[in-house]
């Protein structure tokens, strides 16, 4: 399971630095990135990034566990046309109305067809599942791309337009948020 890393399949990039202030590399999620039917409180972790290419002119930012049991993965958070200048999220913007994502930046629905960030729910029994976080670097101002699209339909965007690409990824499992 822990071999498959979903970007490998994708035209290599340059990498830059992603931190974040909720998460730790590779460590368990904390109880507030998980969802609330997990115990958690569906709250997007902060984000900062730096290093990124000069030619950036906007960023996306996805949240992606490839490890659940569907075959497909499953969509945590997905936005995109986040500005050039703004190289931060701060915890909680991925809530509808929160009012912390910039003017102009999308988000997509997520699996479960709601325009948030979902947090982490593994099912039991299906072991330590990867959370990816993910910041693209993107060529272009604005992305194409409907608002009520996939986040599938975003990566499929990205693939032609992400000049470098930051990941942080951390871990979670059934009741990882008690």
């Amino acid at each position: 399971m822990f071999d498959y890393d979903p970007y490998a399949q994708l035209d290599p990039v340059p990498e830059f630095t992603v931190e974040s202030d909720d998460l730790d590399p590779d460590l368990p999620l904390k109880a507030p990135q998980y969802s609330a039917e997990a115990g958690g409180s569906d709250t997007s972790p902060h984000l900062s990034w730096s290093e990124f290419p000069p030619g950036t002119k906007s960023f996306a930012v996805t949240a992606y566990d490839p490890d659940a049991p569907t075959g497909s993965g499953f969509w945590h958070w997905a936005v995109f046309n986040i500005p050039a200048d703004v190289t931060s999220l701060p915890t909680g913007a991925g809530a509808p109305d929160s009012g912390l994502l910039p003017e102009g930046a999308i988000t997509l629905p997520n699996e479960l067809r709601e325009p948030s960030f979902t947090g982490a729910a593994p099912p039991e029994g299906t072991g330590v599942h990867r959370y990816f976080f993910v910041v693209h670097a993107v060529d272009v101002p604005t992305l194409d791309v409907d608002a009520q699209s996939t986040p599938a339909v975003l990566g499929f965007n990205l693939h032609f337009h992400t000049l470098a690409r930051a990941v942080l990824k951390g871990i979670g499992e059934y009741g990882g948020a008690s």
